[in-house]
């Protein structure tokens, strides 16, 4: 039988190795310069990045950059003010949420940029906007694209729901007055196809969809549910070939009275490994995890001192990013972007130059090459999107 010493020398070795397998990386400030917000979503494999920044008068843009060129995507939109790019697949389709200049009828508010216009997806690709098409209702939301030219995402139907919040909900949307389901468009042109919540649910969300077809996200009820973001509702769900699975949880449900704590799977990759955050037993606290069909969901647990986190995206690699976030969480905690590789969580400040251009606030995406997009502050307090990436550079690209 090994000893305590014994034990305890061999953990901390094992511990050594997994820190020095952790890369470093170089952040690039993906700016504007001297502008207050701007954030990056998604980074695809060949380092294009999608996202939103802010522009003259306060309105905020779809952005793509690249290799230190940047676009505004979101002219001339859809005839609204606002918009946002959610990704970017590796042929150049872009996608996206914009609003358009008619009001909505309902005045949900479903972007949550308080103007009361309808909020729709759009596909971008070589300058062209296509509006995609809703289930009957007014309004729809995206999640992500793949390689396909598939885009996961939700929109809304024709019922009207009593159970939908009469009020603001604590993430700035609503009033909701109608249901909405969980959608894939594409790949043919204005293709759409539901995709059914568990039994007893009446509403869902896809947040991701991998190259095989395999979708992430949530399913509830319209009281249970919070819209992105942060997102939350009463089941993590995985929809392939027709069927929906409940991904389990971590002992918690929905609780809308807390911002962002309930169950909702938000991210898988080619082999099917499935990235989100849990509640946790009290329904006060949410943990970010990692699901397989062998292990189930397993709790990836929070960065030192923390209390909530959420697992935001999955690379082929099996490497999770997301947001460990200060007591007393949402939305008045600090965040720290956490990287989650080979059984160990590290806080990406931690892997950065002391110099580098921005503090790191979120990471929402990562690719197959280690790179990873967020957002983070300037010494000047500006919000900034950023790239980070890994030294030495990471062969690419493993399905």
């Amino acid at each position: 039988m090994k000893s305590i010493l014994t034990s305890i020398a061999a953990g901390s070795l094992f511990a050594a190795l997994a820190m020095a397998q952790t890369p470093s990386y170089t952040v690039i400030d993906l700016g504007p310069a001297n502008n207050p917000f701007s954030e990056a979503n998604y980074v695809n494999n060949n380092g294009f990045v999608a996202g939103i920044a802010t522009i003259t008068g306060g309105a905020q843009h779809s952005m793509l950059w690249y290799e230190g060129i940047s676009g505004d995507i979101g002219v001339p939109g859809l005839g609204g003010p606002n918009s946002g790019a959610g990704g970017v697949n590796e042929s150049g389709l872009a996608m996206g949420g914009a609003e358009t200049s008619s009001k909505d009828p309902n005045n949900e508010n479903f972007c949550g940029y308080g103007t009361g216009l309808q909020c729709v997806v759009f596909l971008w690709q070589n300058g062209v906007i296509t509006q995609l098409p809703t289930l009957g209702g007014v309004n729809a939301g995206y999640g992500s694209i793949n390689n396909q030219g598939e885009v996961a995402g939700y929109a809304e139907n024709k019922k009207r729901d009593p159970q939908c919040p009469s009020g603001v909900a604590l993430n700035g949307s609503g009033p909701q007055v109608l249901d909405y389901e969980a959608v894939i468009w594409g790949p043919g042109k204005n293709e759409i196809r539901e995709l059914h919540p568990l039994p007893g649910d009446t509403v869902g969300v896809a947040f991701w969809i991998n190259d095989k077809g395999q979708a992430v996200g949530m399913s509830g009820t319209c009281a249970n549910t919070q819209l992105p973001g942060p997102a939350a509702s009463a089941h993590a769900v995985l929809w392939e070939n027709g069927s929906v699975t409940d991904l389990g949880n971590l002992g918690g449900t929905a609780n809308p009275a807390l911002l962002g704590v309930g169950n909702a799977a938000l991210a898988i990759n080619n082999r099917g490994q499935v990235a989100g955050t849990s509640a946790l037993s009290g329904n006060t606290t949410h943990h970010a995890f990692l699901w397989t069909w062998d292990t189930g969901m397993r709790d990836l647990g929070t960065l030192p001192g923390d209390i909530v986190s959420a697992g935001l995206g999955i690379n082929n690699r099996g490497e999770v990013i997301g947001n460990s976030i200060s007591p007393p969480g949402l939305p008045n905690g600090n965040p720290h972007p956490f990287l989650w590789k080979d059984g160990v969580m590290a806080d990406l400040n931690a892997l950065i130059p002391a110099d580098s251009p921005l503090q790191l606030l979120t990471a929402f995406s990562i690719n197959d090459r280690g790179q990873i997009a967020g957002l983070g502050v300037t010494s000047g307090g500006e919000v900034h999107a950023y790239l980070a990436t890994p030294e030495p550079p990471v062969t690419c690209c493993g399905n």
